[in-house]
């Protein structure tokens, strides 16, 4: 059986989930993208498993889930965000991080159910200057959001992990591995699970390894403090929650539940 093509996402959060996994060379071939690239992938069949946005989990082909783990947060996510130079509740117009899938679903959500407004979204590339200056927001995402110094800029952070708890008292789920219902083997399987574990166990050389000294202990707290990797019941109701809730905003046209590897 030939290794399985994994398209895995470059930023840090995702960082613990391939930790040693470029050494089982038998198992897996590994390739990094933005979660829009690794999602458009999988679609077309380019690999077969990517640790995709949740979103896309409900626009796929039959796909099963790796049980146990994901890219959660449960409150504050610091790297997914909506900055602002005005008060959220005139903002008209948000530029949208193109390489967002899961977080742009869940804006729009939030647009509706928590702040009031239905602004014109327009996809551009991750250039936060560029963005707040055509529009009046600009939804960011990954290393850009986690790291960016928005007062420098003149303009507010609003958290949509925040935002999300306090809408609904349940984690978010933003990404897990997913792909076609043959794609792993029980072996790869759990291999994708001792990589998380002994990832997470490493975060803080994981952080420092990836942030250089400069970034370091911004990455090592956010790794330890705004980020889980534990896909378990309360994590799916929050997943089954933003499906719904996708659906009623007119996001998807309809919902499918988890299914997941064996």
């Amino acid at each position: 059986m030939r290794p399985a093509r994994l398209g895995a996402v470059g930023y840090l959060n995702a960082r613990p989930l391939v930790y040693g996994l470029e050494l089982k060379t038998d198992l897996f071939s590994l390739r990094f993208d933005v979660p829009s690239k690794c999602a458009a992938l999988l679609h077309e069949g380019s690999i077969d498993v990517g640790m995709i946005p949740s979103i896309e989990y409900v626009r796929g082909r039959d796909y099963r889930i790796v049980p146990g783990l994901g890219i959660i947060s449960d409150g504050p996510v610091a790297s997914v965000a909506l900055f602002t130079t005005r008060p959220v509740d005139s903002v008209r117009s948000i530029a949208a991080d193109t390489s967002s899938r899961t977080s742009y679903a869940l804006l729009k959500i939030l647009c509706g159910e928590r702040f009031g407004i239905d602004p014109d979204f327009q996809p551009m590339p991750p250039d936060p200057e560029s963005m707040l200056h055509r529009c009046d927001a600009a939804l960011l995402i990954g290393d850009s959001a986690l790291f960016l110094d928005h007062q420098r800029l003149g303009a507010n952070k609003i958290d949509l992990g925040e935002e999300w708890k306090a809408l609904t008292a349940l984690p978010f789920v933003w990404a897990f591995w997913a792909g076609r219902r043959d794609a792993l083997s029980s072996e790869a399987v759990n291999a994708l699970i001792t990589a998380r574990n002994q990832g997470v166990a490493a975060s803080d050389e994981v952080a420092a390894a990836y942030c250089g000294s400069e970034r370091a202990e911004r990455g090592r707290a956010y790794l330890r403090e705004n980020i889980q990797y534990t896909l378990g019941s309360r994590e799916q109701a929050g997943l089954m929650k933003y499906y719904e809730l996708a659906e009623d905003h007119g996001v998807v046209n309809s919902i499918v539940p988890p299914l997941f590897y064996r």
